[in-house]
Protein backbone atom coordinates (compact mmCIF):
# COMPACT_ATOMS: atom_id res chain seq x y z
CA UNK A 1 0.00 0.00 0.00
CA UNK A 2 1.47 3.30 -1.11
CA UNK A 3 1.83 6.24 1.21
CA UNK A 4 1.25 9.81 0.07
CA UNK A 5 0.91 13.11 1.92
CA UNK A 6 -1.62 15.82 1.14
CA UNK A 7 -1.57 19.51 1.97
CA UNK A 8 -3.37 21.11 4.87
CA UNK A 9 -6.80 22.63 4.48
CA UNK A 10 -9.14 24.61 6.65
CA UNK A 11 -12.76 24.22 7.60
CA UNK A 12 -15.09 26.21 9.83
CA UNK A 13 -17.86 24.02 11.37
CA UNK A 14 -17.73 21.36 14.15
CA UNK A 15 -20.32 19.10 12.48
CA UNK A 16 -18.34 19.14 9.27
CA UNK A 17 -15.10 18.33 11.08
CA UNK A 18 -16.60 15.40 12.96
CA UNK A 19 -18.03 13.84 9.79
CA UNK A 20 -14.66 14.11 8.02
CA UNK A 21 -12.92 12.54 11.02
CA UNK A 22 -15.52 9.77 11.09
CA UNK A 23 -15.27 8.98 7.36
CA UNK A 24 -11.50 8.65 7.61
CA UNK A 25 -11.76 6.45 10.70
CA UNK A 26 -10.04 8.99 12.93
CA UNK A 27 -12.97 8.87 15.36
CA UNK A 28 -15.81 6.39 15.82
CA UNK A 29 -19.47 7.09 15.07
CA UNK A 30 -20.19 7.41 18.79
CA UNK A 31 -18.11 10.61 18.83
CA UNK A 32 -20.22 12.28 16.14
CA UNK A 33 -22.10 14.64 18.45
CA UNK A 34 -19.04 15.67 20.45
CA UNK A 35 -17.00 18.82 19.89
CA UNK A 36 -13.89 16.79 19.14
CA UNK A 37 -11.59 19.63 18.09
CA UNK A 38 -13.16 22.24 20.35
CA UNK A 39 -10.80 21.26 23.16
CA UNK A 40 -11.08 24.37 25.31
CA UNK A 41 -13.74 24.63 28.00
CA UNK A 42 -14.63 28.13 26.81
CA UNK A 43 -15.32 26.74 23.31
CA UNK A 44 -17.68 24.09 24.62
CA UNK A 45 -19.45 26.55 26.92
CA UNK A 46 -19.89 29.28 24.31
CA UNK A 47 -20.44 26.99 21.32
CA UNK A 48 -17.79 28.77 19.23
CA UNK A 49 -14.31 27.92 18.00
CA UNK A 50 -11.63 30.30 19.28
CA UNK A 51 -8.48 28.27 18.69
CA UNK A 52 -7.29 26.60 15.47
CA UNK A 53 -6.74 22.88 16.00
CA UNK A 54 -4.78 20.41 13.90
CA UNK A 55 -5.74 16.80 13.24
CA UNK A 56 -4.13 14.26 10.91
CA UNK A 57 -6.32 11.78 9.02
CA UNK A 58 -5.49 8.68 6.96
CA UNK A 59 -7.64 7.95 3.90
CA UNK A 60 -7.47 5.07 1.41
CA UNK A 61 -8.28 6.19 -2.14
CA UNK A 62 -7.54 4.49 -5.46
CA UNK A 63 -5.10 2.05 -3.93
CA UNK A 64 -3.06 4.64 -2.06
CA UNK A 65 -3.08 5.88 1.53
CA UNK A 66 -3.21 9.64 1.91
CA UNK A 67 -2.24 11.60 4.99
CA UNK A 68 -4.51 14.63 5.30
CA UNK A 69 -3.51 17.40 7.69
CA UNK A 70 -6.67 19.20 8.78
CA UNK A 71 -6.70 22.60 10.46
CA UNK A 72 -10.06 23.56 11.95
CA UNK A 73 -10.21 27.35 12.28
CA UNK A 74 -12.47 29.87 14.08
CA UNK A 75 -14.99 31.96 12.18
CA UNK A 76 -15.29 35.05 14.38
CA UNK A 77 -13.41 38.16 13.30
CA UNK A 78 -11.70 38.49 16.71
CA UNK A 79 -9.78 35.27 16.02
CA UNK A 80 -8.67 36.17 12.50
CA UNK A 81 -5.04 35.65 13.55
CA UNK A 82 -5.78 31.94 13.92
CA UNK A 83 -7.25 31.86 10.40
CA UNK A 84 -4.40 33.85 8.88
CA UNK A 85 -1.71 31.67 10.48
CA UNK A 86 -3.53 28.51 9.41
CA UNK A 87 -3.94 29.59 5.80
CA UNK A 88 -0.25 30.53 5.69
CA UNK A 89 0.73 26.86 6.06
CA UNK A 90 -2.09 25.37 3.97
CA UNK A 91 -2.19 24.23 0.34
CA UNK A 92 -5.96 24.53 0.01
CA UNK A 93 -9.13 25.18 1.95
CA UNK A 94 -12.82 24.39 2.20
CA UNK A 95 -15.00 27.50 2.08
CA UNK A 96 -18.26 26.69 3.87
CA UNK A 97 -21.43 28.65 3.15
CA UNK A 98 -24.68 28.12 5.03
CA UNK A 99 -27.48 27.22 2.58
CA UNK A 100 -30.04 28.86 4.88
CA UNK A 101 -28.16 32.11 5.59
CA UNK A 102 -26.03 32.70 2.51
CA UNK A 103 -22.86 34.74 2.26
CA UNK A 104 -21.84 36.42 5.52
CA UNK A 105 -19.27 39.09 6.20
CA UNK A 106 -16.72 36.51 7.43
CA UNK A 107 -17.25 34.53 4.22
CA UNK A 108 -16.11 37.54 2.21
CA UNK A 109 -13.09 38.20 4.46
CA UNK A 110 -11.91 34.57 4.56
CA UNK A 111 -12.38 34.10 0.81
CA UNK A 112 -10.27 37.16 0.06
CA UNK A 113 -7.61 35.97 2.51
CA UNK A 114 -7.43 32.52 0.91
CA UNK A 115 -7.34 34.12 -2.53
CA UNK A 116 -4.43 36.36 -1.51
CA UNK A 117 -2.55 33.21 -0.42
CA UNK A 118 -3.23 31.65 -3.84
CA UNK A 119 -4.80 28.62 -2.24
CA UNK A 120 -7.06 26.13 -3.98
CA UNK A 121 -10.56 26.97 -2.70
CA UNK A 122 -13.20 24.24 -2.62
CA UNK A 123 -16.67 25.78 -2.04
CA UNK A 124 -19.11 23.75 0.07
CA UNK A 125 -22.79 24.52 0.57
CA UNK A 126 -23.77 23.18 4.00
CA UNK A 127 -27.14 22.64 5.77
CA UNK A 128 -29.02 21.75 2.58
CA UNK A 129 -31.39 19.68 4.76
CA UNK A 130 -32.73 22.74 6.59
CA UNK A 131 -36.38 23.66 5.83
CA UNK A 132 -35.39 27.26 5.09
CA UNK A 133 -32.38 26.40 2.92
CA UNK A 134 -32.29 28.03 -0.52
CA UNK A 135 -29.37 26.40 -2.37
CA UNK A 136 -30.22 27.82 -5.79
CA UNK A 137 -30.35 31.37 -4.45
CA UNK A 138 -27.05 30.90 -2.57
CA UNK A 139 -25.42 29.51 -5.72
CA UNK A 140 -26.40 32.74 -7.46
CA UNK A 141 -24.83 34.73 -4.61
CA UNK A 142 -21.58 32.77 -4.91
CA UNK A 143 -21.49 33.40 -8.65
CA UNK A 144 -22.19 37.12 -8.30
CA UNK A 145 -19.90 37.78 -5.31
CA UNK A 146 -16.96 35.41 -5.92
CA UNK A 147 -17.46 34.29 -9.52
CA UNK A 148 -17.74 30.68 -8.32
CA UNK A 149 -19.46 28.48 -10.90
CA UNK A 150 -22.26 26.21 -9.57
CA UNK A 151 -20.55 23.08 -10.94
CA UNK A 152 -17.66 23.56 -8.49
CA UNK A 153 -19.88 23.69 -5.40
CA UNK A 154 -20.39 20.59 -3.22
CA UNK A 155 -23.82 20.18 -1.56
CA UNK A 156 -23.72 18.64 1.92
CA UNK A 157 -25.56 18.24 5.19
CA UNK A 158 -22.89 17.81 7.84
CA UNK A 159 -25.50 16.92 10.46
CA UNK A 160 -26.99 14.05 8.44
CA UNK A 161 -23.81 13.14 6.60
CA UNK A 162 -25.32 13.79 3.16
CA UNK A 163 -22.69 14.50 0.49
CA UNK A 164 -19.76 14.33 2.94
CA UNK A 165 -18.29 11.35 1.09
CA UNK A 166 -17.61 13.60 -1.93
CA UNK A 167 -15.42 16.06 -0.05
CA UNK A 168 -12.27 14.03 0.58
CA UNK A 169 -11.97 12.69 -3.01
CA UNK A 170 -12.25 16.30 -4.19
CA UNK A 171 -9.51 17.30 -1.75
CA UNK A 172 -7.21 14.54 -2.99
CA UNK A 173 -7.89 15.33 -6.66
CA UNK A 174 -7.82 19.14 -6.56
CA UNK A 175 -5.54 20.27 -3.72
CA UNK A 176 -1.83 19.83 -4.51
CA UNK A 177 0.50 17.94 -2.16
CA UNK A 178 2.90 19.99 -0.06
CA UNK A 179 6.18 21.08 -1.58
CA UNK A 180 9.44 19.96 -0.03
CA UNK A 181 11.83 17.03 -0.14
CA UNK A 182 13.02 14.38 2.30
CA UNK A 183 16.49 14.75 0.76
CA UNK A 184 16.90 18.39 1.81
CA UNK A 185 18.19 19.59 5.18
CA UNK A 186 15.57 19.82 7.91
CA UNK A 187 13.41 22.92 8.03
CA UNK A 188 10.42 22.97 10.35
CA UNK A 189 8.18 25.94 11.01
CA UNK A 190 6.69 26.68 14.44
CA UNK A 191 2.92 27.14 14.04
CA UNK A 192 1.68 27.00 17.61
CA UNK A 193 2.68 26.08 21.16
CA UNK A 194 1.13 25.30 24.50
CA UNK A 195 2.22 24.55 28.05
CA UNK A 196 2.01 21.10 29.62
CA UNK A 197 2.71 20.75 33.37
CA UNK A 198 4.70 17.53 32.76
CA UNK A 199 6.44 18.13 29.41
CA UNK A 200 6.86 21.91 29.57
CA UNK A 201 6.42 23.86 26.34
CA UNK A 202 5.14 21.68 23.48
CA UNK A 203 5.49 23.12 19.98
CA UNK A 204 3.44 22.39 16.86
CA UNK A 205 5.43 22.48 13.63
CA UNK A 206 5.06 21.96 9.91
CA UNK A 207 8.03 20.14 8.39
CA UNK A 208 8.85 21.85 5.08
CA UNK A 209 12.01 19.86 4.25
CA UNK A 210 13.87 16.85 5.57
CA UNK A 211 12.86 14.61 8.42
CA UNK A 212 12.63 15.17 12.19
CA UNK A 213 13.23 12.18 14.46
CA UNK A 214 13.09 11.48 18.15
CA UNK A 215 16.63 11.96 19.52
CA UNK A 216 17.61 14.62 16.96
CA UNK A 217 19.43 17.77 18.06
CA UNK A 218 17.81 20.88 16.61
CA UNK A 219 18.41 24.61 16.86
CA UNK A 220 16.19 27.70 16.74
CA UNK A 221 16.98 30.43 14.23
CA UNK A 222 15.26 33.09 16.38
CA UNK A 223 17.06 32.38 19.66
CA UNK A 224 20.03 30.22 18.63
CA UNK A 225 19.17 27.82 21.46
CA UNK A 226 19.73 24.08 20.97
CA UNK A 227 17.40 21.28 22.02
CA UNK A 228 17.25 17.48 22.21
CA UNK A 229 14.04 16.14 20.69
CA UNK A 230 12.48 13.76 23.24
CA UNK A 231 9.27 13.01 21.33
CA UNK A 232 7.53 13.76 18.02
CA UNK A 233 4.13 12.78 16.72
CA UNK A 234 0.86 13.75 15.10
CA UNK A 235 -2.43 15.02 16.51
CA UNK A 236 -4.93 12.19 15.88
CA UNK A 237 -6.87 14.09 17.27
CA UNK A 238 -4.84 13.87 20.49
CA UNK A 239 -1.07 13.34 20.66
CA UNK A 240 0.14 10.08 19.09
CA UNK A 241 3.90 9.46 19.06
CA UNK A 242 5.24 8.50 15.61
CA UNK A 243 9.05 8.52 16.12
CA UNK A 244 9.48 10.85 13.10
CA UNK A 245 7.85 13.63 11.06
CA UNK A 246 8.48 13.86 7.31
CA UNK A 247 8.44 16.80 4.90
CA UNK A 248 4.84 17.97 4.47
CA UNK A 249 3.62 16.70 7.83
CA UNK A 250 2.26 18.75 10.72
CA UNK A 251 2.89 17.44 14.23
CA UNK A 252 3.97 18.14 17.77
CA UNK A 253 7.52 18.21 19.13
CA UNK A 254 8.64 17.87 22.76
CA UNK A 255 12.16 19.20 23.27
CA UNK A 256 12.52 20.01 26.95
CA UNK A 257 11.70 23.70 26.51
CA UNK A 258 10.80 25.05 29.95
CA UNK A 259 10.76 28.81 29.38
CA UNK A 260 7.71 30.07 27.49
CA UNK A 261 9.70 33.05 26.20
CA UNK A 262 11.86 30.72 24.06
CA UNK A 263 8.92 29.84 21.82
CA UNK A 264 8.46 32.22 18.87
CA UNK A 265 5.57 31.69 16.45
CA UNK A 266 7.05 31.61 12.94
CA UNK A 267 10.46 30.38 14.15
CA UNK A 268 12.46 27.97 11.96
CA UNK A 269 14.17 24.91 13.48
CA UNK A 270 16.98 22.96 11.82
CA UNK A 271 19.52 20.25 12.63
CA UNK A 272 22.49 21.45 14.70
CA UNK A 273 25.54 21.97 12.49
CA UNK A 274 23.56 22.63 9.30
CA UNK A 275 23.19 26.00 7.60
CA UNK A 276 19.68 26.86 6.38
CA UNK A 277 17.79 29.99 5.44
CA UNK A 278 14.83 30.89 7.69
CA UNK A 279 11.31 30.41 6.39
CA UNK A 280 9.17 33.57 5.99
CA UNK A 281 7.57 34.45 9.32
CA UNK A 282 3.90 35.21 9.92
CA UNK A 283 2.62 38.72 9.39
CA UNK A 284 2.65 40.54 12.71
CA UNK A 285 -0.82 41.38 13.99
CA UNK A 286 -1.22 44.56 15.99
CA UNK A 287 -3.85 44.70 18.77
CA UNK A 288 -6.88 46.88 18.08
CA UNK A 289 -7.97 47.35 21.71
CA UNK A 290 -6.08 47.68 25.00
CA UNK A 291 -7.08 47.29 28.64
CA UNK A 292 -5.39 47.58 31.99
CA UNK A 293 -5.49 44.26 33.85
CA UNK A 294 -4.94 43.81 37.59
CA UNK A 295 -5.12 40.92 40.07
CA UNK A 296 -8.18 40.77 42.31
CA UNK A 297 -5.75 40.02 45.15
CA UNK A 298 -2.57 42.12 44.96
CA UNK A 299 -0.63 39.36 46.75
CA UNK A 300 -1.33 37.05 43.81
CA UNK A 301 0.60 39.13 41.25
CA UNK A 302 3.54 36.76 40.65
CA UNK A 303 1.40 33.63 40.34
CA UNK A 304 -0.98 35.41 37.97
CA UNK A 305 1.97 36.69 35.94
CA UNK A 306 3.16 33.11 35.36
CA UNK A 307 -0.35 32.01 34.38
CA UNK A 308 -0.57 34.81 31.81
CA UNK A 309 2.80 33.79 30.35
CA UNK A 310 1.61 30.20 29.94
CA UNK A 311 -1.64 31.33 28.30
CA UNK A 312 0.28 33.59 25.89
CA UNK A 313 2.01 30.48 24.54
CA UNK A 314 -1.33 29.40 23.10
CA UNK A 315 -2.56 32.84 22.04
CA UNK A 316 0.14 34.88 20.31
CA UNK A 317 -2.19 37.65 19.17
CA UNK A 318 -2.15 39.05 22.73
CA UNK A 319 0.24 41.89 23.64
CA UNK A 320 1.34 42.26 27.28
CA UNK A 321 3.49 44.75 29.17
CA UNK A 322 3.60 45.59 32.87
CA UNK A 323 2.04 48.76 34.29
CA UNK A 324 0.85 50.07 37.65
CA UNK A 325 -2.14 52.01 38.94
CA UNK A 326 -2.49 54.08 42.09
CA UNK A 327 -5.98 52.63 42.56
CA UNK A 328 -5.41 48.98 41.60
CA UNK A 329 -1.68 48.42 42.13
CA UNK A 330 0.65 46.40 39.90
CA UNK A 331 -0.80 45.03 36.69
CA UNK A 332 -0.42 44.76 32.95
CA UNK A 333 -1.39 46.61 29.79
CA UNK A 334 -2.87 43.94 27.52
CA UNK A 335 -3.78 44.28 23.85
CA UNK A 336 -6.41 42.18 22.05
CA UNK A 337 -7.89 41.83 18.57
CA UNK A 338 -11.38 42.69 19.84
CA UNK A 339 -13.75 42.64 22.79
CA UNK A 340 -14.75 38.97 22.34
CA UNK A 341 -11.05 38.09 22.30
CA UNK A 342 -10.70 39.93 25.64
CA UNK A 343 -13.71 38.12 27.11
CA UNK A 344 -12.41 34.70 26.00
CA UNK A 345 -8.95 35.48 27.44
CA UNK A 346 -10.51 36.21 30.84
CA UNK A 347 -12.53 32.99 30.68
CA UNK A 348 -9.47 30.94 29.75
CA UNK A 349 -7.49 32.38 32.67
CA UNK A 350 -10.29 31.35 35.01
CA UNK A 351 -10.98 27.93 33.46
CA UNK A 352 -7.41 26.79 32.82
CA UNK A 353 -5.48 28.49 35.63
CA UNK A 354 -8.16 29.36 38.21
CA UNK A 355 -7.17 33.04 38.02
CA UNK A 356 -9.34 36.16 37.79
CA UNK A 357 -8.42 39.69 36.75
CA UNK A 358 -9.94 43.16 36.95
CA UNK A 359 -9.84 44.91 33.57
CA UNK A 360 -10.30 48.59 32.75
CA UNK A 361 -12.50 49.94 29.98
CA UNK A 362 -11.15 49.02 26.52
CA UNK A 363 -9.42 51.75 24.57
CA UNK A 364 -7.93 51.86 21.09
CA UNK A 365 -4.40 52.96 20.16
CA UNK A 366 -4.32 56.67 19.29
CA UNK A 367 -1.67 58.57 17.37
CA UNK A 368 -0.14 61.88 18.49
CA UNK A 369 1.25 64.07 15.70
CA UNK A 370 3.70 66.61 17.14
CA UNK A 371 4.39 70.02 15.63
CA UNK A 372 8.03 69.00 15.10
CA UNK A 373 6.91 66.13 12.85
CA UNK A 374 7.36 63.29 15.34
CA UNK A 375 4.65 60.69 15.95
CA UNK A 376 3.77 58.70 19.06
CA UNK A 377 1.26 55.90 19.68
CA UNK A 378 -0.59 55.76 23.00
CA UNK A 379 -2.87 53.02 24.23
CA UNK A 380 -3.08 54.05 27.88
CA UNK A 381 -5.27 57.00 28.98
CA UNK A 382 -2.69 57.88 31.66
CA UNK A 383 -0.24 58.82 28.88
CA UNK A 384 -2.70 61.18 27.18
CA UNK A 385 -1.20 64.72 27.19
CA UNK A 386 -2.79 67.39 29.37
CA UNK A 387 -4.41 70.52 27.92
CA UNK A 388 -1.22 72.60 28.19
CA UNK A 389 0.89 70.06 26.28
CA UNK A 390 -1.86 69.63 23.69
CA UNK A 391 -1.92 73.32 22.85
CA UNK A 392 1.87 73.74 23.00
CA UNK A 393 3.26 70.61 21.33
CA UNK A 394 0.55 68.61 19.55
CA UNK A 395 -0.48 69.34 15.96
CA UNK A 396 -3.13 66.62 15.61
CA UNK A 397 -4.69 63.67 17.40
CA UNK A 398 -5.63 60.72 15.20
CA UNK A 399 -7.85 57.70 15.85
CA UNK A 400 -7.88 54.31 14.08
CA UNK A 401 -10.57 53.80 11.45
CA UNK A 402 -11.92 50.38 10.47
CA UNK A 403 -13.45 49.25 7.21
CA UNK A 404 -16.56 47.44 8.42
CA UNK A 405 -18.30 44.84 6.26
CA UNK A 406 -21.86 43.97 7.29
CA UNK A 407 -24.13 41.34 5.75
CA UNK A 408 -27.85 41.35 6.56
CA UNK A 409 -31.36 41.04 5.03
CA UNK A 410 -32.32 43.91 2.72
CA UNK A 411 -35.36 44.90 4.82
CA UNK A 412 -33.05 46.31 7.53
CA UNK A 413 -30.97 48.46 5.17
CA UNK A 414 -32.41 51.81 6.29
CA UNK A 415 -31.91 51.10 10.00
CA UNK A 416 -28.33 49.88 9.47
CA UNK A 417 -27.42 52.95 7.41
CA UNK A 418 -28.81 55.19 10.17
CA UNK A 419 -26.77 53.29 12.78
CA UNK A 420 -23.58 53.74 10.76
CA UNK A 421 -24.22 57.44 10.15
CA UNK A 422 -24.86 58.00 13.87
CA UNK A 423 -21.47 56.43 14.58
CA UNK A 424 -19.56 58.83 12.32
CA UNK A 425 -19.52 56.27 9.52
CA UNK A 426 -18.62 57.00 5.89
CA UNK A 427 -20.23 54.75 3.29
CA UNK A 428 -17.88 52.99 0.87
CA UNK A 429 -19.78 50.25 -0.92
CA UNK A 430 -23.17 48.56 -1.16
CA UNK A 431 -23.53 45.09 -2.73
CA UNK A 432 -26.70 43.09 -3.35
CA UNK A 433 -25.86 39.37 -3.72
CA UNK A 434 -29.61 38.76 -4.11
CA UNK A 435 -32.89 40.66 -3.87
CA UNK A 436 -33.24 39.73 -0.20
CA UNK A 437 -29.68 40.32 1.05
CA UNK A 438 -27.28 43.22 1.30
CA UNK A 439 -23.56 43.66 2.00
CA UNK A 440 -22.68 47.12 3.25
CA UNK A 441 -19.20 48.59 3.74
CA UNK A 442 -18.56 51.61 5.95
CA UNK A 443 -15.50 53.30 7.42
CA UNK A 444 -16.21 53.67 11.16
CA UNK A 445 -13.95 54.88 14.00
CA UNK A 446 -12.68 51.89 15.95
CA UNK A 447 -13.46 53.52 19.30
CA UNK A 448 -17.17 53.43 18.42
CA UNK A 449 -16.99 49.95 16.95
CA UNK A 450 -15.78 48.45 20.24
CA UNK A 451 -18.38 50.27 22.31
CA UNK A 452 -21.74 48.61 21.59
CA UNK A 453 -21.98 48.88 17.80
CA UNK A 454 -22.31 45.15 17.13
CA UNK A 455 -24.95 44.70 19.84
CA UNK A 456 -27.00 47.52 18.30
CA UNK A 457 -26.52 46.02 14.82
CA UNK A 458 -27.73 42.62 16.04
CA UNK A 459 -30.73 44.26 17.72
CA UNK A 460 -31.74 46.23 14.62
CA UNK A 461 -31.54 43.15 12.38
CA UNK A 462 -33.11 40.69 14.88
CA UNK A 463 -29.81 38.82 15.08
CA UNK A 464 -29.40 38.23 11.34
CA UNK A 465 -26.45 40.57 10.75
CA UNK A 466 -22.82 39.46 10.61
CA UNK A 467 -19.85 41.80 10.85
CA UNK A 468 -16.21 41.79 9.86
CA UNK A 469 -13.69 44.63 10.04
CA UNK A 470 -10.07 45.57 9.41
CA UNK A 471 -8.06 48.63 10.42
CA UNK A 472 -7.34 50.74 7.33
CA UNK A 473 -5.53 53.72 8.84
CA UNK A 474 -5.78 56.76 11.09
CA UNK A 475 -7.87 59.91 10.81
CA UNK A 476 -7.74 63.28 12.61
CA UNK A 477 -10.30 63.39 15.42
CA UNK A 478 -11.31 65.69 18.28
CA UNK A 479 -10.26 63.45 21.17
CA UNK A 480 -10.26 64.25 24.87
CA UNK A 481 -9.48 62.44 28.11
CA UNK A 482 -12.26 62.09 30.65
CA UNK A 483 -11.17 61.68 34.29
CA UNK A 484 -13.23 60.64 37.29
CA UNK A 485 -12.47 62.33 40.61
CA UNK A 486 -13.58 61.39 44.11
CA UNK A 487 -13.37 64.40 46.43
CA UNK A 488 -10.90 65.97 44.05
CA UNK A 489 -8.59 62.93 43.78
CA UNK A 490 -8.38 61.38 40.28
CA UNK A 491 -8.87 57.62 39.92
CA UNK A 492 -6.43 56.72 37.15
CA UNK A 493 -7.90 53.27 36.45
CA UNK A 494 -11.25 54.82 35.50
CA UNK A 495 -9.93 57.35 32.97
CA UNK A 496 -10.73 56.88 29.30
CA UNK A 497 -10.29 58.65 25.94
CA UNK A 498 -13.40 59.67 23.99
CA UNK A 499 -14.48 61.81 21.07
CA UNK A 500 -15.64 65.23 22.25
CA UNK A 501 -19.17 64.53 20.99
CA UNK A 502 -19.52 61.72 23.56
CA UNK A 503 -18.25 63.35 26.73
CA UNK A 504 -21.42 64.94 28.15
CA UNK A 505 -23.54 61.79 27.90
CA UNK A 506 -20.73 59.50 29.03
CA UNK A 507 -19.67 61.81 31.86
CA UNK A 508 -23.16 61.81 33.37
CA UNK A 509 -23.41 58.04 32.95
CA UNK A 510 -20.05 57.43 34.62
CA UNK A 511 -20.66 59.56 37.74
CA UNK A 512 -24.17 58.15 38.25
CA UNK A 513 -22.90 54.60 38.00
CA UNK A 514 -19.99 55.25 40.37
CA UNK A 515 -22.33 56.92 42.86
CA UNK A 516 -24.53 53.83 42.91
CA UNK A 517 -21.54 51.69 43.94
CA UNK A 518 -19.91 53.78 46.70
CA UNK A 519 -21.26 53.42 50.23
CA UNK A 520 -22.09 56.48 52.28
CA UNK A 521 -19.23 57.89 54.37
CA UNK A 522 -19.15 60.00 57.54
CA UNK A 523 -18.66 63.03 55.29
CA UNK A 524 -19.91 64.25 51.94
CA UNK A 525 -18.44 62.50 48.87
CA UNK A 526 -18.29 64.40 45.60
CA UNK A 527 -17.88 62.48 42.34
CA UNK A 528 -16.89 64.49 39.26
CA UNK A 529 -16.20 63.84 35.60
CA UNK A 530 -13.55 66.25 34.33
CA UNK A 531 -12.41 67.07 30.79
CA UNK A 532 -9.60 69.59 30.17
CA UNK A 533 -9.86 70.88 33.76
CA UNK A 534 -13.59 71.50 33.26
CA UNK A 535 -16.24 69.68 35.31
CA UNK A 536 -18.81 68.20 32.93
CA UNK A 537 -20.80 66.07 35.40
CA UNK A 538 -21.16 65.79 39.17
CA UNK A 539 -22.92 63.64 41.74
CA UNK A 540 -22.91 63.98 45.53
CA UNK A 541 -23.23 61.25 48.15
CA UNK A 542 -24.73 62.70 51.33
CA UNK A 543 -22.92 61.83 54.58
CA UNK A 544 -24.16 59.33 57.13
CA UNK A 545 -26.06 60.89 60.00
CA UNK A 546 -24.82 59.90 63.43
CA UNK A 547 -26.91 60.90 66.42
CA UNK A 548 -24.06 62.22 68.59
CA UNK A 549 -26.56 63.80 71.01
CA UNK A 550 -28.50 60.59 71.58
CA UNK A 551 -26.98 60.11 75.04
CA UNK A 552 -27.74 63.66 76.15
CA UNK A 553 -30.91 63.47 78.24
CA UNK A 554 -32.00 67.00 78.97
CA UNK A 555 -29.40 69.25 80.56
CA UNK A 556 -27.65 72.27 79.13
CA UNK A 557 -28.20 72.91 75.42
CA UNK A 558 -24.57 74.01 75.11
CA UNK A 559 -23.48 70.38 75.64
CA UNK A 560 -25.43 69.29 72.57
CA UNK A 561 -24.16 72.22 70.51
CA UNK A 562 -20.59 71.40 71.45
CA UNK A 563 -21.00 67.77 70.30
CA UNK A 564 -22.60 68.83 67.00
CA UNK A 565 -19.84 71.38 66.42
CA UNK A 566 -17.17 68.76 67.08
CA UNK A 567 -18.84 66.35 64.65
CA UNK A 568 -18.98 69.07 61.99
CA UNK A 569 -15.28 69.86 62.40
CA UNK A 570 -14.40 66.15 62.18
CA UNK A 571 -16.36 65.71 58.95
CA UNK A 572 -14.72 68.80 57.47
CA UNK A 573 -11.27 67.47 58.36
CA UNK A 574 -12.02 64.07 56.79
CA UNK A 575 -13.35 65.76 53.67
CA UNK A 576 -10.28 68.00 53.42
CA UNK A 577 -8.05 64.95 53.60
CA UNK A 578 -10.18 63.20 50.95
CA UNK A 579 -9.89 59.93 52.84
CA UNK A 580 -12.77 58.20 51.05
CA UNK A 581 -13.07 54.53 51.93
CA UNK A 582 -13.73 52.84 48.58
CA UNK A 583 -13.87 49.06 48.64
CA UNK A 584 -11.69 47.32 46.06
CA UNK A 585 -14.76 45.68 44.54
CA UNK A 586 -16.24 49.08 43.64
CA UNK A 587 -13.70 49.56 40.85
CA UNK A 588 -14.23 45.98 39.72
CA UNK A 589 -18.02 46.38 39.53
CA UNK A 590 -17.73 49.75 37.80
CA UNK A 591 -15.35 48.40 35.16
CA UNK A 592 -17.38 45.23 34.55
CA UNK A 593 -20.12 47.36 33.00
CA UNK A 594 -17.74 48.79 30.39
CA UNK A 595 -15.77 45.67 29.40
Amino acid sequence: MKYKELGDYCTYKPWKVNMLLEITGTISESWRNRQVLDKLKVERERGITVKAQVCSMLYDYRGETYLLNLIDTPGHVDFRTEVDHSLAVCDGCLLLVDASQGIQSQTVANYQLALSRRLVILPVLNKIDMPNSEPEKILSQLKQTFNIVPEDVMFVSAKKGTGIEKIIPNIVDKIPPPKGSLMNDLKCFLIDSWYDPFDGVIILVKVYDGCLRKGDKIQSICTGLKYNVTDVGIMYPDRVSTELLKAGQVGYVILGMKNSEESYIGDTFYHVGKNVNPLPRFKEFKPTIFVGAFPVDANNFQKLNESIKHLLLNDRSVFVEKESSSALGQGWRIGFVGTLHLSVFKDRLKNEYNEEIIVTSPTVPFKLIYKNGKEKMISNPSLFPDIIDLKRDILNLEEPVAEVTMAFPFEYLGDVIELCENNRGIRKEMIFPSEENCILKYDIPMVLLIDDFFEKLKGLTKGYATLDYRIIGYKVADLVKIKLLINGSPIDALSTILHRSQINAKGKEFVRHLKSLIKKQLFEVIIQAVVENRIIARETIKPLKKAVTAKCYGGDITRKMKLLSKQKEGKKKLKDIGNVIVDHTVFQRFLEKYT
